[in-house]
């Protein structure tokens, strides 16, 4: 898991103020696709890429200013990084396709436990659900 939490900082580091807005322009296309996502190995993935959405959304548009720049970076990276089609494992491979796009998801959300624990609870949202602990 440590090389994908250096890949996903190093990735934040690169999501400039111009970027960021960029994506923030592309969530609703972006909240269509990962709704349309079928992956029965990762079942939890969709309602992580929508909770990191509304974090991304949430700052981009001063409605929740608590979550520091570089977790919002990274939020903003994992979209990204799960919009992609051709990224380290393709999507079009049906069995595991989406196992990359979930290990940086959940790299975002441990790394940022804390940070996101506490955004879930302002925002009312239930962070066991999210993360899938029991």
């Amino acid at each position: 898991m440590a090389e994908i939490v250096q890949f996903v900082h190093r990735g934040a580091a690169q999501v400039t103020p111009k970027i960021l807005e960029g994506i923030h322009r592309k969530l609703p296309m972006l909240k269509i696709e990962f709704a349309q996502i079928n992956a029965p190995n990762h079942p939890h993935l969709v309602e992580q890429l929508e909770f990191l959405a509304d974090v991304v959304e949430d700052n981009v548009e001063g409605a929740d200013k608590e979550v520091p720049l570089f977790v919002v970076a990274e939020a903003a990276f994992a979209l990204a990084y799960a919009h992609k089609q051709r990224d380290l494992i393709p999507d079009s491979n049906v069995q595991f396709g989406y196992a990359d796009d979930s290990a940086v998801v959940r790299a975002v959300l441990m790394e940022n436990e804390r940070v996101l624990a506490d955004y879930a609870k302002r925002h009312k949202l239930n962070w066991k659900k999210i993360t899938v602990k029991p």
